[in-house]
């Protein structure tokens, strides 16, 4: 339900925005880049309006009702039991691991300044340092959220400007670069299969978008700053990232960008500004802390979801508005994902890692899904504002442009592990619900059927919820005339009833 003086459109966004923009993007781009040429800005604007059909699908289901876990609750009225568990879980997993890393990246950039220091004892301190600020409530991490994003933004936005001085010729004692690299190079130079090749990197530097969902629930009025939030989310990740890469283009050549070095301090420092390099650094580690603590938000909360349904430990169950529990727990699942940096071969380690990215993708095919049978079922919300045009044809296709971009991590450097370990995740977490279910039938004494395990009774029930809330629809009045006719003991009968009992 939405509260007053909940989450504002300004929080939601700058959340959002927290949680996207990070790494992957000031770092992991370059692969894409490189992959792709200057065709990389198609890349960019698809795989944007992707990301707007996705974002506008659960603004949807979330303006009709607001419910904790989200886009894992709605899948599980959608497909029942089974369904909103694996999402749930694997979404926790992936994202947790993936995060783990993050603080040990950051440990790496801060030992580039303080060399003597431990990595392990850094990545901790990180990880307790995220775990404490969550703590302290949605309002004031937002805020704190909202400072960070606009310095990560600032920066896009400050390389966007020095870029067009350097293109323009409006720097001192520097002639213009015009065009630059772009002379040279061809818009295809890896052909189509560079283009397709680069969308599944450009989608992770877009990815983390969901959060607004998981926030939706202490949002002020949901039903208007949600999709508000949405679209400024959606414009300010599109805008950016597409006039950074145009800006970049001419400065640098594709073929020389590296993995080691993020695209825009490499850019930078070929036309001279080498100075760039320690800021970006310290832009990086502010990055990398944003998206956690953004991360961790959401993990706190699909936490506390999981267990008021059942599908965690009761202990991790959580009155207040805070989920203490689920963001302590989600600390400590952080903390052990980091240990196993330095308990497992660093091939098991990153082979579990790498399952991150298909979690996040894992869980838009499940979006789109469950949008695509719930505005069948449903319809639009309850206002009758679609917000998604072109239904059911825009779900359809982006459910199998996110289906292709999944079928593609074999063919990408290093992501081929991705999908091996999310599949093992997925299959993992259907079996250990298969047999959680089975237990609990057989304690207490119910008769085991592959529905009952499935928990495809959950959709009837969803059936009989949504027939009941048509019906009501159906009864409410239009107008007080309505009330008096409809509603109200009708006078005149009840005078001719008395009427017939004085006779008789």
């Amino acid at each position: 339900m939405s509260k007053e003086g909940g989450l504002s459109v300004w929080h939601l966004t700058m959340l959002a925005l927290g949680t996207v923009v990070g790494g992957s993007f000031f770092l992991g781009s370059a692969i894409a880049i490189r992959t792709a040429g200057p065709s990389i800005i198609i890349s960019y604007l698809l795989v944007g309006a992707l990301v707007y059909i996705i974002l506008t699908a659960l603004s949807e289901m979330t303006v009709a009702e607001q419910l904790p876990g989200s886009f894992r609750t709605y899948s599980k009225r959608m497909f029942g039991s089974l369904v909103g568990f694996v999402v749930g879980w694997v979404y926790w997993t992936g994202l947790i691991l993936a995060m783990s890393s993050e603080a040990t990246a950051a440990s790496l950039l801060i030992r580039s300044w303080l060399p003597t220091i431990s990595l392990p004892l850094t990545s901790i301190l990180i990880i307790i340092a995220v775990t404490l600020l969550n703590l302290l409530g949605a309002k004031i991490l937002t805020t704190l959220e909202s400072g960070l994003a606009l310095i990560k933004l600032s920066a896009i936005v400050a390389f966007i400007l020095i870029g067009l001085a350097l293109i323009f010729g409006l720097t001192p004692n520097r002639t213009a670069i015009g065009i630059g690299a772009l002379a040279t190079e061809p818009l295809l130079p890896g052909g189509l299969s560079g283009l397709a090749g680069s969308m599944l990197i450009v989608m992770f530097t877009y990815a983390g978008f969901e959060m607004i969902g998981l926030a939706a629930s202490e949002a002020e009025d949901a039903h208007s700053t949600i999709p508000r939030a949405i679209k400024y989310t959606v414009l300010g990740l599109v805008g950016l990232y597409s006039f950074a890469i145009l800006v970049l283009l001419p400065l640098i050549p594709t073929a020389v960008l590296t993995e080691d070095v993020g695209p825009f301090v490499a850019a930078l420092d070929r036309v001279g500004i080498s100075w760039v390099a320690n800021i970006m650094n310290i832009i990086l580690i502010i990055a990398i802390l944003s998206t956690m603590l953004a991360a961790m938000f959401g993990l706190g909360r699909m936490v506390r979801s999981l267990a008021k349904e059942g599908s965690a430990p009761s202990w991790l169950k959580d009155k207040g508005d805070v989920p203490f529990r689920g963001i302590i727990f989600s600390g400590i699942g952080m903390v052990a994902g980091m240990g196993l940096a330095y308990i497992l071969p660093s091939e098991i380690y990153v082979f579990l890692v790498s399952s991150g990215g298909f979690s996040l993708l894992f869980t838009y095919v499940i979006i789109m899904a469950t949008h695509y049978k719930f505005r069948k079922k449903q319809g639009c919300p309850p206002t009758g504002n679609c917000q998604l045009t072109g239904y059911p044809y825009t779900s359809l296709a982006a459910l199998f442009f996110l289906v292709a971009i999944i079928s593609s991590m074999p063919l990408i450097s290093g992501q081929a592990s991705g999908l091996i370990a999310g599949l093992i995740l997925v299959g993992f977490y259907t079996l250990s619900y298969i047999a959680l279910k089975t237990y609990s039938l057989i304690k207490s004494n119910e008769n085991i059927s592959l529905i009952k395990i499935l928990g495809v009774k959950d959709i009837y029930k969803e059936k009989d919820r949504i027939g009941s809330k048509r019906l009501v629809r159906t009864l409410k009045p239009a107008t007080n005339w309505e009330v008096s006719g409809e509603l109200v003991v009708n006078k005149s009968y009840t005078q001719k009833n008395s009427i017939n009992k004085d006779k008789i």
